[in-house]
């Protein structure tokens, strides 16, 4: 029996890298006898048999043919419906058609021949090889495609998000190529994400990805790159699709459940061919520089009771420059993590037995506290009044208002008294039975009505992550109810609202406009209306925004914030929405002027967002440095000998008293002076005030930063003014510390 394996080690595997190398054979040998132990030779994987599917060893390496079986049945099948596209293409007519560039610019070309490669490399090569795709008349198009009528065509860079977003598409399918020679198994998803790609992959037998695999994986990528595999893109009918992948499940699935169109497109490098809607890079050469990152285990589709995947992420770039900063960038990011800074500082800390809720510490709890009260004094100078509501509710308030058939499966649930009960994930509709509690008048709109309350959405275990992703939190969240002609002063306040509180925090934002998507409450006359009303006050806040078509909520248009931090990266946080749907579900009228009942519209609008989110971008910003108003370690007083730690307790306790809640002593006698300074900053104490003889006789202290900048002796009258001056003002690091 033995020697049958080996037999079939050596079938699957290609001999002569097998011969070269000897720890390969060696894991090989003990993964096959593991197998044999388990009884696990058989390599059916859900009843697929004979097509290589969910191979225990890893069947592929460098310059390899002997793949999957599955691979040549895909082949065979495309070579044969490649011919047919073939002629097909010879049939179409061949006419003059003019193409548009950017510029204004107006090519010559040919229908169903001219390509936008053909017209990149009309102007110059090097424009040729920095395009990454082709963009015509605004939809994305393969740069080898031929044009099929006169059009407007841009040349798409890899700056362009969308070209990134192409790149690393096509970056993902080099991955999938290498994963299917190496792994064997059935391929799932494998988008391009904000940072990169990734690649799912069922193994079907209790095997899992390791980091010990990622050499040879970017081995083999070296070798498909290498190979300038050109990306060939096919349409084909809806059965086709289905015996081209008969081999795996979730291709089928995919299929049956997501193509609605008689035909879909497949795209080909290599040896992989997948199911996409493309468009990709001309070939495979264009992926300079990439790297295998992570791997982690997911669900199909996120959803628990499904199997269990193998996920496995990459980066790339154009060329080896980009990917060495990329890496220098990740290693400052990790300095950086608020889950390391969070627990090296005592804010906050997560345990098993409530996955997704932070325990938040004294320290945490006071910037948690600390951006509650910035907040509220915002509201009592701009009319919000602050309400309090219930955590739970009856089904039959999220069926009203439309949320249940979007969010039930993200909420807890639970029966009371054999009614559907569920924790409110949103503030939404308990704002508008409260709208609804008595008749309303003209005279009290706007109403402003600001809620605290803690919201709960029960997200998969596996989609948590630190503070960013939880299941307990809570937001800044509003919800102002006015007429129609009151929207845009509304919005414009809101617009005003959020550039005040990420100014305080030195944060730059960008505004898009989310529009109508293709599943949506209402008429869209009223989608119209309120599109045009949040265009109008984009344009009179006097900053630029971006249009962002199709991707409002299910009830209506919305203006999404994306902010800016220290190292440049986006964060969504703050968001307003015009919502014309909850009125009229919950029934909610107030009485205008002329004695009429009308309905209002809702603004949603929060600014922070979920405070642990922002908690999270608050640390990586500021790189666990906090402003003095933020900060959990204010200051520290340290005597330089133990006779003057009378003085300094006091010098603590009169701040202390002037509202400054997290000033320290440190009288420990173990330490030299030195040691407690440098203790102090590393501790990321925004001052360190050290007390003598000196300045006990001078009612003073000698000031100095974590940052060792010496700002000498400062009388305690003034220290404690200059404190003030720097809380009250919320003043930034620079300002605390380096101009003191």
């Amino acid at each position: 029996m033995f020697r049958n394996c080996i037999c079939q080690l050596i079938r699957n595997q290609h001999i002569s890298y097998i011969k070269t190398d000897v720890k390969f054979l060696l894991r090989s040998l003990r993964l096959l006898s593991s197998a044999i132990k388990m009884g696990e030779l058989d390599t059916e994987v859900s009843g697929l048999a004979g097509l290589g599917v969910g191979d225990k060893l890893h069947p592929a390496a460098e310059g390899d043919k002997s793949w999957p079986n599955y691979i040549q049945h895909r082949l065979d099948l495309w070579d044969k419906w490649q011919a047919e596209a073939d002629e097909e293409l010879k049939s179409k007519p061949k006419l003059p058609i003019e193409i548009k560039l950017s510029d204004g610019t107006v090519i010559n070309g040919v229908s169903y021949v001219t390509t936008p490669f053909d017209v990149a490399k009309g102007i110059s090569q090097s424009l040729s090889d920095a395009a990454v795709i082709g963009r015509v008349d605004g939809v994305l198009w393969d740069m080898d495609r031929a044009l099929e009528a006169s059009c407007r065509l841009e040349l798409v860079k890899f700056d362009d998000p969308e070209g990134k977003a192409v790149y690393w598409h096509s970056s993902a399918h080099l991955l999938g190529e290498a994963m299917e020679r190496y792994y064997g198994g059935c391929l799932c998803y494998g988008p391009p994400i904000a940072e990169g790609f990734y690649y799912d992959m069922y193994l079907g037998d209790g095997r899992s990805v390791s980091s010990n695999d990622y050499t040879d994986l970017e081995k083999l990528a070296k070798s498909i790159v290498k190979e300038k595999q050109p990306f060939q893109r096919l349409e084909v009918s809806k059965e086709r699709l289905k015996e081209m992948f008969n081999y795996n499940i979730f291709k089928q699935r995919i299929i049956d459940e997501k193509v609605d169109t008689p035909t879909t497109t497949i795209y080909r490098c290599g040896s992989l061919i997948d199911l996409c809607r493309g468009p990709h890079v001309r070939h495979t050469g264009r992926i300079k520089a990439l790297a295998v990152t992570k791997n982690s285990s997911t669900y199909w589709e996120g959803k628990a009771d499904a199997e269990s995947l193998q996920r496995v992420y990459g980066i790339s770039f154009p060329d080896a420059k980009q990917l060495k900063e990329w890496r220098i960038f990740q290693e400052e990011a990790a300095k950086r993590d608020h889950r390391k800074i969070g627990r090296d500082q005592e804010l906050f800390f997560f345990h098993e037995l409530s996955p997704g809720s932070c325990f938040f510490l004294p320290r945490g709890a006071y910037i948690y506290n600390t951006l509650s009260e910035f907040i509220r004094g915002e509201y009592r100078k701009r009319g919000f009044s602050e309400v309090v509501t219930p955590n739970v509710y009856n089904s039959k308030l999220w069926k009203q208002s439309g949320h249940w058939d979007h969010y039930k499966d993200n909420m807890f649930q639970f029966d009371v008294e054999r009614e559907q009960f569920g924790m409110k994930p949103m503030n939404c509709p308990g704002h508008c039975l409260m709208f609804d509690c008595r008749n309303r008048s003209w005279r009290e709109l706007p109403l402003r009505l600001a809620d605290f309350g803690v919201l709960h959405r029960n997200e998969l275990s596996g989609a948590l992550s630190g503070l960013i992703r939880v299941r307990r939190f809570q937001q800044d969240d509003a919800h102002i109810f006015c007429a129609e002609t009151d929207v845009a002063s509304e919005i414009t306040g809101c617009l005003d609202f959020l550039a005040t509180v990420y100014g305080t925090f030195g944060f730059d934002f960008q505004l898009r406009l989310a529009t109508r998507p293709e599943q949506f409450m209402g008429e869209a006359s009223k989608w119209e209306a309120a599109e045009a009303m949040l265009k109008e006050s984009l344009n009179a806040f006097d900053r630029p925004w971006e249009l962002n078509e199709g991707d409002g909520a299910f009830y209506g248009p919305k203006i999404d914030i994306t902010i800016l931090d220290a190292l440049k990266r986006p964060h969504q946080c703050a968001t307003i929405q015009l919502d014309f749907q909850l009125p009229i579900r919950f029934n909610l009228t107030f009485t205008d002027r002329n004695q009429e009942e009308v309905r209002p519209v809702i603004i949603h609008r929060a600014v922070l967002g979920s405070f642990e989110r922002m908690i999270a971008i608050l640390t990586e910003n500021y790189a666990g440095k906090w402003p003095l108003w933020l900060s959990p370690r204010q200051a520290v007083v340290i005597p330089v000998d133990p006779k003057f730690n009378e003085y300094a307790t006091g010098v603590a306790r009169r701040l202390e008293s002037e509202g400054f809640d997290w000033i320290e002593l440190d009288t420990e006698s173990g330490n030299t002076l030195n040691k407690k300074i440098r203790n102090a900053q590393l501790a990321q104490y925004n001052f360190i005030l050290v007390v003598g003889e000196k300045e006990m006789a001078a009612g003073s202290v000698n000031v100095r930063t974590r940052d060792n900048v010496v700002h000498g002796e400062k009388l305690l009258d003034s220290l404690v003014e200059r404190f003030k001056y720097l809380k009250n003002n919320k003043s930034p690091v620079d300002e605390c510390e380096k101009n003191f």
